[in-house]
């Protein structure tokens, strides 16, 4: 009909929406280097009311492919959703497929979590769209085999995270609103690593050192504001509104709020930067989701 857009993934044709969350990491501390060159890490992770969003349709002919919605400049062999989809085809020794595609709003590079979330996404969804019926830590664990943030996105619960970010302890965390704020560079997580300046010999931390409120260092936030000028100045533009913090090893900050109005007054007060605000969440959407009919 003229004048009306058509759906581009409708459920008449078979398609699911599902929907991959952002992360954030409210503090980050390296305590040591391992013999097999991983870091033992410390994080804590908070899911968050906003995200990508994966769709899926399954396929009778065991074809997995890519429909449009591609991150730009990643080949379709090293797409996470399409890896995830056939390791998961793979483990399960499934005979069907699925058209995949994904719907951008976390940023590449950002720390947000983008590519693990869409990989958790699309183990968990297809996991019920394939009836296959594997629990959730089977799920994790190939999680495990795509990023090291994969498995705290199949879990679903905000955690206290150590090892290299997949040894889990589900923790409550307050309602709380965050400011995030994307400066655009993108440090690949290898390089920085590596960097000299990078502290990697933290002393051990408990859960209750978090709670506290003794724990909110990020220990890749004094390199990336040493190398990146673009993030520096997004940290000087966000102290104008409270305590900004870095997520992760990408260049994302944020800040954090009690309760939307205070986010949005912040978010009014800012300029020159791409920010926006989003809802914590006290347990994946994901998660959510699998409630509902299919």
């Amino acid at each position: 009909m003229n004048g009306v857009s058509r759906e581009p993934f409708p459920a008449s044709e078979g398609w699911s929406a599902w929907p991959a969350p952002a992360k954030l990491n409210l503090f980050l501390q390296i305590v040591r280097r391992r013999a097999d060159g991983y870091h033992q890490l410390q994080t804590v992770f908070r899911l968050l009311e906003w995200g990508d969003t994966v769709h899926l349709r399954p396929r009778s002919d065991g074809v997995i492919a890519r429909v449009g919605g591609s991150v730009p400049g990643v080949a379709e062999d090293r797409d996470l959703l399409v890896r995830a989809a056939k390791l998961l085809k793979t483990a399960s020794n499934c005979a069907l497929g699925a058209d995949i595609s994904v719907e951008k709003r976390i940023p590449a590079g950002g720390g947000f979590g983008g590519g693990s979330s869409d990989a958790a996404s699309v183990l968990v969804a297809l996991n019920r769209l394939w009836r296959l019926g594997l629990d959730t830590s089977a799920l994790a664990e190939l999680g495990l085999r795509l990023g090291a943030d994969v498995p705290v996105f199949v879990r679903g619960d905000n955690a206290w995270a150590e090892g290299v970010g997949e040894q889990l302890t589900p923790l409550a965390l307050p309602p709380a609103w965050y400011v995030l704020a994307d400066p655009g560079v993108h440090v690949p997580t290898a390089e920085l690593f590596r960097a000299p300046d990078l502290t990697r010999h933290a002393a051990p931390a408990k859960i209750s050192d978090f709670v506290s409120g003794n724990l909110l260092g990020n220990a890749f936030e004094p390199v990336l504001r040493r190398r990146e000028p673009a993030v520096e100045a997004a940290f000087q533009v966000l102290a104008r509104i409270g305590k900004p913090r870095l997520t992760g090893s990408g260049s994302g900050c944020f800040v954090e709020f009690a309760d939307r109005a205070s986010a949005e007054a912040g978010l009014a007060e800012l300029s020159g930067l791409r920010a926006w605000v989003v809802a914590g969440a006290a347990r994946s959407p994901l998660q959510a989701s699998l409630t509902e009919p299919v």
